[in-house]
């Protein structure tokens, strides 16, 4: 009998869990996503630490823009006095609700003909004492051209490695503070014969390093 009476109860509170969810994700929808205050991916500094950027910005074809679907983006090259070279790229989405999201290297490299092999993550240490954070690692290759490929996740005061993990806090941001922005950082490092894939990491981390500090300016927290 008070199993009978129990279960009336148990169904009007999931009805009413179920009316107040709706009307969480109308007021979501109709909220859309929070502004945040950011400086445009064109002022990154032309010089981070002992890095200068070496050409200006490039550019891809229009076919790949319209792949990656980026808000806003920026492909550099930078080199110290010593001759260490990096490329930078970082793509930005100020939301993710509408589809476009980041396009993870894992997917992209091999389709234009890269291998990937020795995955790992590593820990980026920025400079000025702020938290450490893992990154991937690949040695990529494609043809005699073999590269250190170091990348993560960035946005709403988080650098993640893993994108499913990233993915979540996605979806979590979305709800608890309506953004879904963020920024996927990839850092390349050339590995010519001769050359060792660790000095080449160190190259890598080392830029990763002072990069961080600068990115919660055009990637908010």
């Amino acid at each position: 009998m008070s199993l009978m009476k129990a279960q009336p109860k148990h169904f009007w509170a999931l009805v009413v869990l179920l009316l107040l969810g709706g009307v969480v994700i109308n007021f979501m929808e109709a909220a859309g996503e929070a502004h945040v205050p950011r400086q445009p991916l064109r002022e990154f500094p032309s010089e981070v630490g002992g890095w200068r950027q070496t050409r200006p910005d490039a550019r891809f074809d229009a076919a790949t823009e319209a792949v990656l679907r980026a808000d806003e983006y920026v492909q550099r090259d930078y080199r110290t006095t010593d001759g260490r070279g990096v490329a930078l790229y970082i793509g930005y989405y100020a939301t993710q609700r509408t589809g476009a999201t980041y396009h993870s290297p894992l997917n992209c490299l091999p389709g234009s003909g890269w291998t990937l092999s020795d995955a790992a993550t590593v820990r980026v240490t920025p400079a000025g004492g702020l938290p450490a954070f893992d990154a991937n690692r690949y040695v990529i290759q494609n043809g005699n051209d073999r590269e250190l490929l170091v990348y993560w996740y960035q946005g709403r005061g988080r650098a993640v490695a893993n994108e499913y993990w990233d993915k979540v806090y996605t979806v979590l941001d979305s709800t608890r503070r309506r953004r879904s922005d963020g920024a996927m950082v990839r850092v390349l490092v050339p590995v010519p014969v001769g050359r060792s894939e660790q000095e080449a990491l160190e190259t890598a981390t080392a830029f990763a390093a002072q990069i961080a500090p600068e990115l919660p300016r055009f990637v908010p927290d």
